[in-house]
């Protein structure tokens, strides 16, 4: 019987060391991170042309975007504007789940323009992502884009 004690006192701590090992690997670390894939074109015609940006995600738990399609958590700065625009994502996992997610993020920014006089301008784009917890993704910089009449 002192056997089986001295059995069960040393499988209990295995036994959550190899719990909290499984739940870390199934989930990680809740905070998104984000990178720019591509952005095209790199050169606009004002109001008439859209600039695609294509970012990859990643998330420990799953708890990217948002049911309500009045919470907009894409950030995206303009870096001549003084505020950013912000975007509606969906959820990109069930939102009960706490899943470890990964894919890809297209927006399209449309009527992009002038905002001098001059005939060209250019800027890049500061993008954060936000999740349902409040937790913000790290910030990622586009490379430069020319904008013409």
């Amino acid at each position: 019987m002192k056997n089986l004690i001295v059995s069960i006192s040393l499988l209990i701590p295995v036994l959550l060391v190899v719990s909290c090992w499984e739940e870390t690997n199934l989930t990680g670390n809740p905070v998104p991170r984000i990178a720019l894939v591509k952005i095209e074109p790199t050169k606009v015609k004002q109001f008439t042309d859209s600039l695609k940006i294509t970012i990859s995600y990643e998330d420990g738990d799953g708890d990217l975007g948002f049911v309500n399609a009045d919470i907009n958590s894409l950030e995206v700065q303009d870096e001549r504007l003084a505020k950013p625009d912000f975007y509606y994502v969906p959820p990109m996992a069930p939102v009960d789940s706490k899943i470890r997610i990964k894919g890809q993020l297209v927006m399209k920014l449309r009527n992009v323009f002038l905002l001098g006089s001059g005939n060209m301008e250019t800027t890049s784009f500061t993008i954060k992502l936000t999740d349902r917890a409040g937790n913000v993704s790290n910030p990622i910089k586009t490379p430069e884009i020319t904008i013409t009449r």
